[in-house]
């Protein structure tokens, strides 16, 4: 975080992080601040005293703190003891603390003190792997809190992959039923050091700042804004750069050399299944070329999309299967190779795919459409498409079947990476949620249209101006990337408020 001067008016207000042991609070401490923090192991007790760390800055000057703390261990021995003290806070400013006698107790209580003494909300954090009834720790660890009279938000941690809205939100329910009996609880939300995106995020601060004080209330929302800003900013930075990787895979082109007689012979023998072994074809060997130039994009671009959400890590080689079926071939349409096709096609143009016209190879779709092309006959058809496309050499380019796939996996990369929480550790690539894919395939369909304008534009004849046609391809890309991963983000969590992706992230302090 930048540091900035507080004027008169700016507020500190603390979060206490708290759990049982070994439930994962230094894990979700690491996601909130995007950077490494205490010591993480699968022991008990690793954290041995309370910690605080700059959340977040507003430009006023005022500060959230988040405070990482020892765990619980004997809940039910603490519980009893403040039960048996006639003045449970009292008890905790004067009695002599376990400290040599009882290392682990005295952590525990080491918490409880911090929370009475720093914290405005609490964040106490169970894990949701198991069954709320098997918690056994709960109702002695609520005593506490509720004795020492802070309010308190109950964060879900240890959910796995994430679920659905609807299974997410029983998922909830089932913990808010279970803590129905303590008064402190004041609200339960889904918050996975695992797995969270800036959106959950933005639900944490908003249910923080209605448990505060009508005192404290103009700070939390200065703050609540900050952060906001901070994650709009690395969202649209984010849509930005896949915008440019989109654009420069639509106007990605490689010129296929003159064939020759061998050239030709070799690419009718590798249709009939006739090759030798370790000799290309010029259009295996333009299509290598243009699918190693992809995989370097996706790669670098994966890496530039991690670094860009505070995360560490290579990106893992990007899978391109089946590249053969998903190129188009952009060359001039023989006429009378088309005359020949012509007499089988008749007045049906319209309907038929352009792979039949040129043996196998697509000229685009967009030739096809209208009454007049099958008027014009299989000849004209050839000489309208040299003349629409202008093409003068033959080249290979992405289908736009192949840049409809690039946006799908874009979204979910996207989602994958907003969602990786640093507690992770260094990047992995994972499998998506099987709904991830569901919305993500709706909210492409939905937009369809405007997608296939872009591509359209960028199907223009490239002289030398591939880059320039790129770089104009960029923000209605961009655009049309917001619109969509917006609608998808709100599927994924339907109270995200509108007002979140509004604004361009200026005001944001990190």
């Amino acid at each position: 975080m930048t540091g900035i001067a507080a004027d008169a008016a700016s507020t500190t207000l603390a979060l206490s992080l708290v759990s049982h042991t070994n439930v994962g609070k230094t894990t979700l401490a690491r996601t909130l601040l995007r950077r490494d923090i205490g010591e993480v192991r699968d022991a008990a007790h690793v954290t041995r005293r309370a910690e605080p760390y700059l959340l977040a800055e507003s430009a006023a000057g005022d500060r959230l703190q988040l405070w990482d703390t020892p765990g619980f261990g004997d809940s039910v021995r603490l519980a009893r003891r403040l039960a048996q003290a006639g003045n449970p806070v009292g008890w905790f400013l004067t009695e002599v603390w376990d400290r040599f006698r009882d290392r682990a107790f005295w952590s525990a209580q080491h918490a409880v003190r911090n929370v009475l003494e720093q914290a405005d909300v609490v964040l106490y954090l169970v894990n949701a792997s198991e069954a709320p009834g098997d918690a056994g720790y709960l109702d002695a660890e609520l005593q506490v809190l509720t004795l020492v009279g802070k309010p308190v938000l109950v964060l879900l941690n240890q959910l796995g992959r994430p679920q659905p809205a609807a299974g997410e939100a029983a998922e909830i329910e089932r913990w808010r039923e279970r803590c129905a009996g303590s008064p402190c609880v004041r609200e339960v939300l889904a918050l996975d050091a695992f797995a969270r995106c800036w959106v959950q995020e933005d639900a944490l601060l908003e249910a923080v700042g209605r448990l505060l004080p009508e005192a404290k209330q103009a700070a939390s929302a200065r703050l609540r804004q900050a952060w906001q800003a901070r994650g709009r900013a690395t969202w649209q930075a984010a849509m930005l750069l896949l915008a440019e990787r989109l654009a420069r895979a639509a106007v990605d082109r490689e010129v296929l050399p003159p064939a020759g007689l061998g050239g030709r012979l070799r690419e009718v023998g590798a249709a009939l299944g006739l090759r030798h072994e370790g000799i290309a074809t010029p259009r295996e060997q333009a299509m290598q070329a243009l699918a190693e130039r992809l995989d370097a994009e996706l790669r670098a671009g994966t890496d530039r999309l991690i670094a860009l959400h505070g995360l560490e890590g290579r990106a893992a080689a990007a899978v391109l299967a089946r590249l053969a079926e998903h190129y188009t071939v952009q060359e001039p349409l023989n006429e009378g190779k088309a005359a020949v096709w012509g007499g089988a096609l008749t007045g049906a143009l319209a309907g038929l795919k352009a792979d039949l016209l040129s043996g196998g190879l697509t000229l685009g779709g967009g030739l096809l459409a209208g009454g007049v092309l099958g008027a014009l006959g299989a000849a004209g058809l050839a000489r309208g498409y040299n003349l629409v496309r202008g093409v003068e050499a033959p080249s290979l380019a992405w289908s736009r079947e192949v840049l409809d796939e690039l946006v799908h996996s874009a979204l979910l990369e996207y989602l994958a990476v907003a969602h990786y929480g640093r507690g992770r550790g260094d990047w992995a690539e994972a499998e998506h949620p099987a709904h991830w894919q569901d919305s993500v395939k709706a909210v492409v369909a939905e937009r369809q249209a405007g997608l296939q304008e872009i591509w359209q534009s960028a199907a223009a004849p490239l002289p030398a101006g591939g880059p320039a046609l790129a770089a104009r391809l960029v923000p209605p890309l961009q655009t049309w990337l917001e619109d969509a991963s917006r609608d998808l983000l709100r599927r994924l969590y339907p109270q995200t408020p509108e007002r979140l992706f509004e604004g361009d992230g200026v005001g944001c302090v990190t």
